[in-house]
């Protein structure tokens, strides 16, 4: 399995060590068999020494067998705790339109579903481990007292682990359709979660999306479990019933064959006894394992950036007093939208407002400007030197963004890191008029469930806290009530202005066009400025200039 190759690769000496212990399992297993074989099932004249003796071994045979599995334990949620780990960073690590193609349901399940298989695989891993090392022991001593009656009991097990591990690959492939049909589940919590306000309006919707598409998905989701647990009982009690029929074909052996005696049967039957747990246990631990396989290419079909351990660490930015996009292009897909050939130089200390129709492309310009989406083509220049691909994080650092799509973060942070300003943070507090309205102890926000506009505002605040040279707003007034939409374009802007910022801001407030330094749109993915009469024109009416097709 591809999943214990990389737990090897990672964990050899510990996993080593693991298998060292089990081993050592094994070897005092069967020397507890050998030992009641010897004193208590051939001895005739038994002695008092040997109950002391047996309950020894039988202390040391729980503590080494206890050992094993808790190192193995132990190791498995170690690995997780680290995939898990390195799960995340990879996210954070890879580019936004990865993320946006793959979807949040897919990676929510990942990080649910699929680490949970994992673990849970993991836990019921020395099952496995333990009952293919002490049948393999128990086979050798077996064969040391009858090599006829190994060799039949051999080929019954094979038949048995053969017809249980049919049934296991059963469960397997009903494990892989459930790991998909467990994306599309999400996907209809997501639905029912975010739509829950439209969908209290709307009943009939409501049915329909739970008659329809959440029933058809759990239907589909019921159908593959049932059968995934029906093979596997079916495995279980296979194995079960076929051991139980290995120890009636070792009495048939010995007693009407003649091939052993009584004594040797006997054992032969205690030491199948004793391997009938380890196999169930092992036949058990199977689908999990399966599982966890299936969990772990899922993972791998994510196909996110590699894994770094560290953090680049920010380097400090240098003066600058122009950002170019130069010919830069970019495409959703191979046949989707497409977005340029961009030109844009932008100075410092300007104030700039771009505009546009929607699926213009406005905000994909937005995450093009601020190094977001990887450019299909075209060049990034700052003060006329070329930004290479892996000094995009520099880029970056220029800007601070507040986009529709906000989330808010419970911790001021100022430049590099740091805490925030605690003078900026009331000054801003102040000009937002959200003094009354947040609670902060020290640099953390402690109320985050505020309305959409009070939310817009504590975006703002986060973004300006980090004091970069670059704020980009992406249609933030549209959620303010008029008052203070008046005061963001009439004080908030021009004051940011006047503190050396260079303000980025996507908007269709037509009334204050006219507060730009300049004015750029968007049509059908291509960048245009607007001058002289055209300007004109859009600052006084942009809804009338968009219907005459100016």
């Amino acid at each position: 399995m591809a999943l214990l190759n990389v737990v090897f690769r990672q964990f050899r000496w510990p996993f080593l060590g693991v298998i060292a212990l089990t081993l050592l399992s094994a070897v005092v297993g069967i020397g507890m068999i050998a030992f009641i074989n010897r004193e208590m099932i051939v001895s005739v004249n038994g002695s008092w020494l040997v109950l002391p003796q047996f309950l020894l071994l039988l202390l040391a045979l729980m503590a080494v067998t206890l050992g094993a599995q808790l190192a193995l334990t132990l190791l498995g949620h170690h690995f997780v705790w680290r995939m898990r780990g390195e799960f995340i960073k990879r996210i954070l690590d890879t580019r936004i339109a990865r993320i946006e193609q793959i979807g949040s349901a897919q990676l929510l399940a990942g990080l649910t579903s699929d680490v949970r298989a994992i673990t849970i695989a993991f836990v019921r891993l020395p099952e496995l481990i333990q009952g293919v090392i002490i049948t393999l022991g128990s086979a050798l001593y077996l064969a040391w007292l009858s090599p006829r009656m190994l060799a039949v009991t051999s080929l019954w097990l094979a038949v048995t682990l053969v017809g249980g591990w049919l049934l296991v690959s059963r469960v397997y492939q009903h494990m892989a359709k459930l790991r998909d049909v467990e994306d599309n589940l999400y996907r209809d919590y997501q639905t029912i979660i975010d739509g829950r306000k439209e969908l209290q309006l709307n009943r009939q919707r409501a049915q329909q999306i739970y008659d329809t598409v959440y029933q058809e998905d759990a239907r589909d989701y019921r159908h593959h479990i049932v059968r995934a647990d029906t093979f596997h009982l079916s495995a279980v009690n296979w194995s079960n019933i076929m051991t139980l029929g290995a120890i009636g074909m070792v009495f048939f052996m010995a007693n009407t064959l003649g091939w052993a005696d009584t004594a040797v049967a006997a054992t032969y039957s205690l030491t199948l006894l004793f391997l009938r747990t380890p196999l169930l246990s092992a036949v058990g631990a199977l689908p999990t394992l399966l599982s966890a396989q299936v969990a772990f290419r899922k993972l791998n079909t994510f196909d996110l950036a590699p894994y770094q351990a560290e953090f680049a660490s920010p380097s400090a930015t240098t003066a600058w007093q122009t950002l170019e996009l130069r010919d830069v292009t970019f495409r959703y897909g191979e046949n989707g939208f497409v977005v340029g050939p961009v030109n844009l130089t932008l100075q410092r200390g300007e104030l700039v407002f771009l505009i546009g129709g929607n699926g213009s492309g406005k905000s994909t310009l937005a995450l093009l400007l601020t190094g977001l989406y990887q450019p299909l083509s075209g060049t990034l220049l700052i003060d006329g030197k070329v930004c290479a691909n892996q000094d995009i994080d520099g880029w970056r650092q220029h800007f601070s963004a507040v986009f529709t799509d906000v989330h808010l973060f419970d911790r001021l942070l100022g430049p590099q890191g740091t805490e925030a300003d605690p003078a900026l943070v009331e000054q801003w507090l102040v000009r937002l008029k959200m003094q009354e309205k947040l609670k902060l102890e020290g640099n953390r926000v402690l109320n985050l469930q505020l309305s959409k506009g009070q939310s817009k505002r504590l975006a703002l605040l986060l973004a300006a806290a980090e004091q970069r040279d670059i704020l980009l707003l992406d249609e933030w007034a549209a959620d303010q009530d008029p008052h203070f939409r008046r005061v963001f374009y009439r004080e908030l802007l021009p004051w940011l202005q006047a503190s050396g910022k260079t303000v980025f801001a996507i908007s269709h407030d037509d009334h204050y066009f006219s507060h730009a330094d300049r004015l750029l749109e968007m049509r059908e993915g291509q960048l245009h400025e607007l001058t002289g009469a055209e300007r004109e024109l859009a600052s006084r009416d942009a809804v009338q200039r968009t219907d005459t097709g100016f």
